[in-house]
């Protein structure tokens, strides 16, 4: 009778794990599409639940949220993205027109452009930016090609984004009820999630888009050709820890110079000091050491990790990972090895 009974359990797990199996393959696929939903309804649950008090309603609140969200996300599509491709190929063609072999040259030091050394560097160097633009091209052509896959991920993230900002505190209600972790262990992951999320998507991401901007309106005021497209390039680099926003502005700056624009490479070079980098090394600064305890370089290694292994999602995925690490051994070291289970797990029934 045991051994019947035990081979009924071995099934009952088989199936479990299958079926457990099968549901990872299901999402699997859409599965950055819902991270990015949950997100952005983390973003957008301030504006869900002012919604919520004044029409009585978490359906009519979120359906317009979502809405909202839809309609700006059309407008920037159609508004910015058939002008940024006339701008790459803008580029495309002015770099072709252009000998970067020469403005480096009038650039560097005299004793670096005498050198065979350099002239080898400055033709890759040529050679690279040139391929560059060609990838860009390449690029866009692949997502025109993959639109219909594209569309069905904006659908999952619409879906993912209009439920969780409808069940969102449900939910999560839903995970603490059946979560075998003690609550006072559930409420340190819980506030450290949102201290790392906090610090991650507005210290680094949101001021990275605004000092990207910032550096945008730079370069429509001094007339730097292309700028819509270098303004996308430098919200980018500006969001990428240690990276920043000056490794367009730098070089837009010295092409201003050796183009002959002086005028112009002043105002861009003081305009890029006091403002751009002013809201990267102090605005940036202050926002994370006040939303997270978590040490600035353990976010930023999260951060830079998060983003080789996971793509651009590894910016949050990251930090999150090393924070809950660091409380897990953070919660052992304060307790004895007798007392910690007791501490982290729920006692069985």
């Amino acid at each position: 009778m045991k051994d019947k009974d035990s081979f009924k359990d071995f099934i009952n797990y088989v199936l479990i794990i299958v079926l457990f199996i099968l549901a990872g393959l299901v999402i699997y696929p859409v599965l950055y599409a819902i991270i990015y939903g949950i997100l952005i309804a983390y973003i957008f649950f301030p504006v869900h639940k002012y919604l919520r008090k004044k029409m009585k309603s978490e359906f009519w609140s979120a359906l317009i949220v979502c809405l909202g969200l839809i309609i700006i996300i059309i407008a920037a599509i159609i508004l910015i993205f058939g002008l940024v491709f006339n701008q790459i190929v803008n580029l495309y063609l002015f770099l072709q027109k252009i000998d970067i072999v020469d403005i480096l040259r009038k650039t560097l030091p005299t004793f670096l452009t005498s050198s065979g050394i350099s002239e080898n560097v400055i033709g890759s160097l040529n050679t690279y930016v040139s391929g560059l633009i060609a990838n860009s091209l390449r690029t866009f052509t692949k997502i025109i090609s993959d639109l219909p896959n594209i569309i069905i991920q904006l659908a999952v993230v619409i879906f993912t984004f209009f439920f969780a900002l409808k069940d969102g505190e449900k939910t999560i209600e839903y995970f603490k009820s059946v979560s075998p972790v003690k609550k006072e262990t559930e409420d340190k992951v819980f506030k450290q999630f949102k201290e790392v999320t906090n610090s991650v998507l507005i210290g680094q991401i949101f001021v990275g888009i605004i000092q990207g901007i910032v550096a945008g309106i730079g370069y429509f005021i001094f007339g730097v050709p292309n700028a819509t497209l270098l303004t996308f390039i430098t919200i980018v680099t500006a969001m990428i820890p240690v990276v920043g926003a000056w490794l367009v502005w730098v070089p837009v700056d010295i092409y201003l110079f050796a183009s002959g624009n002086t005028a112009a490479g002043v105002g861009l070079l003081i305009y890029g000091v006091v403002l751009v980098s002013w809201i990267d090394n102090l605005v940036r600064t202050i926002i994370i050491s006040r939303k997270t305890e978590i040490n600035l370089w353990v976010v930023l290694i999260g951060m830079l990790g998060g983003l080789i292994f996971f793509g651009f999602i590894g910016f949050l995925i990251g930090p999150l990972i090393l924070a809950y690490v660091l409380l897990v051994i953070e919660i052992y070291r304060k307790n004895t090895d007798g007392e910690s289970n007791n501490l982290i797990f729920k006692k069985s029934e």
